[in-house]
């Protein structure tokens, strides 16, 4: 929620940066997606994460920023109850799947499902997984139950091309281009510095962490300042 609020006032300085000032400020919604294994209770209401005392709350409360903002926790959601696009659904079952340690499930390797997604979002999807300490073998296991011959030709050419990697290298160029493809697939065109940078980064819990701003941020330019 902290984040949330600092997302919300660059969405704000951007719009007065980049224009023509506008006499109001434009309302925006916000939403809080967690990876989380498990749910976590929290307010929704930003003000209940300040230590106010209550014999200072009637007098403090007015000068506080507050706001609401829904929380959406993968871990209070069925695989089958995730709505969104088909390519959406797939993206978050897989989020869903890593933090609960079931990335072979059925749930995820839905056929009816994938087959409804473009290709380069179940290759995105494809290399997240290669990207986590999944055993090889059971992931090939796995590809090579899929029905559809060009997906399974398709998993199986990645699969491939991770085993000839080092595996620590795998995992580090899977998290980089799962980053780089969901900004792509959010805002377009990604600028060759942007690649750059976030190809130089190797640290595991770094690109974890950019993983989710490209998820959440509201521009480039957002996820240009967490790099």
């Amino acid at each position: 929620p902290l984040r949330l609020l600092r997302y919300m006032v660059r969405i704000w300085e951007n719009l007065m940066e980049t224009g023509p000032a506008p006499q109001r400020l434009p309302v925006i919604l916000p939403v809080v997606l967690s990876q989380n294994a498990e749910t976590w209770e929290i307010s929704p209401q930003f003000s209940a994460l300040c230590d106010v005392p209550e014999s200072l709350a009637s007098d403090l409360l007015p000068f506080l920023p507050d706001f609401s903002f829904a929380h959406l926790q993968l871990a209070a959601m069925a695989f089958e109850a995730i709505p969104g696009t088909p390519a959406g659904i797939l993206v978050l079952r897989a989020m869903k799947a890593q933090r609960l340690g079931r990335l072979l499930d059925d749930a995820l390797w839905d056929e009816e499902l994938i087959l409804r997604v473009p290709r380069r979002v179940l290759q995105l999807v494809l290399r997240y997984i290669l990207g986590t300490d999944l055993d090889r073998e059971s992931f090939e296991a796995r590809v090579a139950n899929i029905n559809d011959p060009g997906t399974r030709s398709a998993a199986m050419t990645l699969a491939q091309l991770y085993r000839q990697e080092g595996r620590q290298e795998g995992r580090q160029e899977g998290r980089q281009e799962y980053i780089l493809e969901v900004l792509a697939i959010r805002f377009g065109h990604i600028p060759e510095g942007m690649r750059e940078a976030v190809h130089g980064i190797e640290d595991d819990a770094t690109l974890q962490e950019l993983l989710r701003t490209a998820i959440q941020c509201q521009s480039l330019e957002v996820f240009a300042e967490a790099i």
